[in-house]
């Protein structure tokens, strides 16, 4: 950061200097010394227009005002959520256009399923508590690619997924596992899913027995059991998906890598988490426990 690069020389050259080198105001740097955010003065019309189709480039179409706002806002420009709705308006920027969720997974079967545990109790109060998974479908012109994936609900992150050409157990079994090797879980912790066939299977029943993991499962033909899920495939559809034309399956693979772990888990921001992304969340979490733990 300059400000801390300015602080650290000041000993051996003179404050204006090195703020005329790196062309930053001296009363910005005191207001960073003093703890405080360099103001940043209020952009004109055209100013903020031309922040607003950079930030929706950047973000793909992701974003509609609400969350415009709260990028702008973030990077120390005051604007308020009325203003940018208009300026996104008048000038037709708006986010992707919302399609209709379609169920992938196969229900009808003869294999046991799990009482719905989970209860649509969607917000656990720490990490590694609950997850939830789910498969839907992309389509490449070198035929169906699956996506599964597993969520932790605590901060919406997207832990472990799985992409393949068919449909079958494995995919779910890789999601899982990449899952539990990144968060390690304690014995306990919750695995909510539809009734599908895969998730239903004596493979994946063995992995949740192996992680030692509880069993939950939607109630049948009701969607709204694994919302938060279903809302992270209709958030993949509309802001990239839909919009994007995957000539191979590596092509494909690429850009869900690229959604899912450079933009959705680190930079997306959530309306249901403060706006900030999950992996920013959890951090704010373990920093606000640490702080807790220190002055008990």
């Amino acid at each position: 950061m300059k400000y801390a690069w300015i602080d650290s020389h000041r000993r051996h050259y003179p404050l204006s200097a090195l703020c005329g080198v790196l062309s930053v105001s001296l009363n910005g740097y005191r207001a960073w010394k003093r703890g405080g955010t360099p103001g940043r003065k209020r952009l004109t019309d055209a100013q903020l227009l031309a922040l607003i189709r950079a930030v929706h480039a950047e973000v793909k179409g992701a974003y509609g005002s609400p969350r415009m706002t709260e990028e702008i806002r973030a990077r120390g420009f005051p604007a308020s959520k009325e203003r940018v709705e208009r300026l996104m308006r008048d000038h037709g920027i708006r986010a992707r256009h919302k399609r209709r969720y379609r169920v992938t997974t196969d229900s009808k079967h003869k294999l046991p399923v799990a009482e719905n545990l989970l209860a649509r109790n969607f917000t656990p109060t720490a990490p590694n508590q609950v997850f939830t998974s789910d498969i839907t479908y992309i389509w490449t012109d070198e035929g169906w690619l699956y996506l599964a994936i597993v969520l932790d609900l605590f901060n919406r992150e997207i832990v472990g997924w799985s992409i393949k050409p068919r449909m079958t157990a494995d995919i779910v079994t890789d999601a899982l596992t990449m899952a539990w090797f990144r968060r390690r879980p304690e014995p306990g912790a919750l695995h909510h899913s539809d009734r599908g066939s895969q998730y239903a299977s004596d493979d994946f029943q063995r992995k949740l027995v192996q992680y030692g993991m509880r069993c939950s499962m939607s109630r049948k033909g009701n969607c709204w059991d694994n919302a938060p899920t279903e809302s992270f495939f209709n958030s993949l559809k509309n802001e990239r998906v839909h919009a994007t034309r995957y000539r191979t399956h590596q092509e494909a693979m690429a850009d869900l890598f690229e959604y899912i772990e450079v933009f959705y888990n680190r930079s997306r921001r959530h309306s249901s988490l403060g706006f900030v992304s999950p992996v920013q969340f959890l951090q704010n979490w373990m920093k606000a426990q640490q702080t807790k733990d220190a002055a008990a």
